[in-house]
């Protein structure tokens, strides 16, 4: 099975779905999946741990998944939804996973799925990484300017529901196109279980971070998947 190793990886590279990574690699649609999510659980924590300068912050919403999980489901007593489907709600709500995606300017990035939109919560993420001189830029947020009063950074916010996006240097531009490239990403997929959601937001980010040099080789990302 090890000599197929590269073959997963390219698997990975390409984003095809469990069962053409099967077909693919001449295995069992369980075993693609344990290879899968063997390869994801290391690179899911290989995030920004230090960033400085200009820091943009915002969150968004994916529907929260119970793919491949009937059980939970049941438990859960939902229906299941057909490619995704879409929430009863619009906008924020319990049927949504909250994902807080931070990045600088160079491209720099960390994400974390987050409980609630609250002060704890958000602070509990922007913290550990931002250095005390850099420069929080968020939309308008009262959570997130909340939350960068309580670490002490400073803070410039962004109102793009009232048709401002730049104010000089400040702006969110970066974290949303970040935000856009990662659902277009994730929507071959069909939707992705919200207990994997970290891995495949680690799978995305690793591959993100690599497209500026030309993208993420078969040997590097089977070397970060091993931990080598």
């Amino acid at each position: 099975y090890r000599l197929r190793w590269l073959d997963q990886a390219q698997a990975l590279l390409d984003g095809v779905s469990i069962t053409q990574a099967a077909q693919r690699l001449e295995v069992a649609r369980s075993t693609a999946f344990r290879w899968r999510h063997r390869f994801l659980a290391l690179p899911q924590h290989a995030k920004a741990a230090h960033m400085s300068g200009i820091v943009e912050a915002d969150e968004t919403c994916l529907l929260k998944s119970c793919k491949g999980q009937r059980q939970k489901r049941r438990q859960q007593a939902r229906v299941p939804r057909r490619r995704g489907g879409r929430a009863r709600q619009r906008g924020m709500s319990s049927e949504q996973d909250i994902v807080l995606v931070v990045r600088d300017r160079s491209g720099v990035c960390t994400d974390q799925v987050v409980q609630a939109l609250d002060t704890a919560h958000l602070a509990a993420v922007l913290q550990p990484v931002l250095a005390p001189d850099a420069v929080l830029c968020t939309d308008g947020s009262s959570a997130l300017a909340a939350a960068a009063r309580h670490i002490g950074v400073e803070h410039h916010a962004i109102n793009a529901s009232a048709g401002q996006h730049r104010i000089g240097p400040w702006h969110i531009n970066n974290v949303n196109g970040h935000h856009s490239r990662l659902k277009n990403w994730l929507r071959r997929f069909n939707g992705v279980a919200s207990d994997y959601l970290a891995r495949y937001l680690g799978w995305f980010r690793v591959q993100d971070r690599a497209r500026a040099s030309g993208g993420l080789s078969t040997t590097t990302l089977l070397t970060l998947a091993l931990g080598i």
